[in-house]
């Protein structure tokens, strides 16, 4: 955490004489650190997938693809738009047989 002198406004540094202290370079400020600690927990987002699910793999095409973890030569794919549109589409695979997604690279 970044703090301010709220005298010159300069950024306070951190020392240890006698105990933890913020100090001013530019002024006599000083404020000392207290010993307590506080923890402040987030909750976190939930994050969509990138791909749209499962749903987003029901109705695609198959195509010759080999799987790259189970060597199966079936795959199911589709294409998205990931970058700027003079960029190419990404072709995304998804394994008949054992469900790995990769990428086409």
């Amino acid at each position: 955490m970044v703090s301010f002198c709220p005298l010159c406004g300069n950024m306070l540094m951190v020392r240890t004489i006698n105990g933890n202290e913020y100090y001013c370079d530019g002024c006599p400020y000083k404020f000392p650190i207290k010993s307590e600690r506080t923890r402040t927990s987030f909750k976190r987002k939930k994050v969509d997938d990138v791909l749209g699910g499962e749903k987003a793999w029901e109705n695609v095409d198959q195509a010759d693809a080999q799987c790259p973890k189970c060597q199966h030569h079936r795959a199911y794919f589709m294409q998205i738009q990931t970058r700027s549109a003079d960029e190419p589409m990404t072709t995304f695979y998804k394994c008949v047989k054992c469900g790995t997604q990769w990428r086409e690279q």
